[in-house]
């Protein structure tokens, strides 16, 4: 997924990357990776640029550390480019969605990194720019994809996929109760015509959901647009990959930070944090083997939220959750 997520810049209209809207938990993230970049040489990924806000804040704060940053979107690293020009040659953009992280690496002659953060979901500039169609509070073309040189739009899927399809879509990817009521009426409506702008699927939603299921959890819409950004940009089979891959490039002692901003995502993070920080070796071994030991370190107890004074500040903080670990130990071979 991607991008400087429901963080960096606020709404509003501020563009060029002109806007110092803090990031996300920035400075919990900032802290969880500090004990892993205080050395000089250290290598930190940022694996979703969006506008640099935390790539930004990392090599301020880290004056020794040297940043790689990845992001699908061309325009997020136009943009963050102007805004980490200051750093040269500390900073390395890279053009890529960030389960190509092993691949960038090596390209880059980097073994091991000492940090890695991660801040998933949609970029506050994809959510302000109308024309990219992630947002349901304004009329705009569906396409929702991340990277808009690549890959089907939100329109496409909408016009194209079947019936059963959509329905585990929205289900799985936007956790909608109502979503045959909702793909019905999307195919009884695609066949009179095709669907290209946002405010018609939302006046649609809206019509089909019974009283009780408006009356609850924000705008009605918000499932069934979130389960079209994941499908059309791949985000959770992405994400499948990304996490583990970004736990194999840490060296020992480094750090991982990950903020979610939905509970697939979120869960997903666990469970690699949490099979990295188990035991492997069979029960009741009396003495447990170098190989068998934990990989990993958790730093959070569950997830961390943000405190209710960022919420009050930057609403799109509301739904974020972090998790940290570290790593203690090699791979087995």
């Amino acid at each position: 997924m991607g991008r400087e997520t429901h963080s960096d810049k606020g709404g509003g209209g501020r563009r060029e990357g002109q806007s110092r809207h803090v990031p996300v938990m920035l400075q919990r993230c900032l802290d969880m990776l500090a004990p892993a970049l205080t050395e000089p040489g250290a290598v930190v990924v940022d694996c979703t640029l969006g506008l640099g806000g935390h790539s930004e804040a990392l090599l301020t704060r880290f004056p020794e550390a040297r940043l790689v940053a990845l992001d699908r979107d061309k325009e997020a690293l136009r943009l963050s480019g102007e805004r980490l020009a200051p750093f040269g040659d500390r900073a390395t953009l890279v053009h890529a969605v960030y389960d190509e992280l092993p691949e960038v690496l090596d390209r880059l002659g980097i073994p091991r990194v000492q940090g890695v953060l991660f801040d998933l979901g949609v970029s506050s500039m994809q959510l302000d720019e109308a024309d990219r169609g992630f947002a349901y509070a304004q009329d705009a073309p569906l396409d929702m994809r991340m990277d808009q040189t690549t890959g089907i739009s939100a329109a496409e899927v909408l016009n194209t996929y079947p019936p059963g399809e959509l329905v585990r879509i929205l289900r799985a990817y936007g956790e909608e109760k109502q979503a045959k009521r909702i793909v019905s009426a999307v195919v009884r409506e695609r066949e009179k015509e095709p669907f290209s702008n946002s405010a018609r699927l939302v006046e649609l939603i809206r019509d089909s959901l019974p009283q009780a299921a408006k009356r609850t959890g924000g705008n009605p819409a918000k499932r069934t647009f979130q389960a079209l950004r994941i499908e059309v940009n791949g985000e959770l089979s992405v994400l499948e990959r990304a996490i583990p891959a970004a736990v194999k490039a840490l060296a020992v002692g480094g750090r991982i930070a990950v903020l979610s901003y939905h509970s697939l995502e979120d869960r997903l993070v666990k469970q690699v944090f949490a099979a990295g920080a188990a035991t492997t070796a069979p029960p009741g071994l009396p003495v447990v083997p170098e190989r068998y030991q934990p990989r990993l370190k958790l730093l959070t107890r569950g997830a961390e939220l943000p405190t209710e004074e960022e919420v009050a500040e930057n609403r799109r903080a509301a739904p974020a959750r972090l998790r940290g670990a570290q790593r203690i130990r090699e791979d087995a071979e």
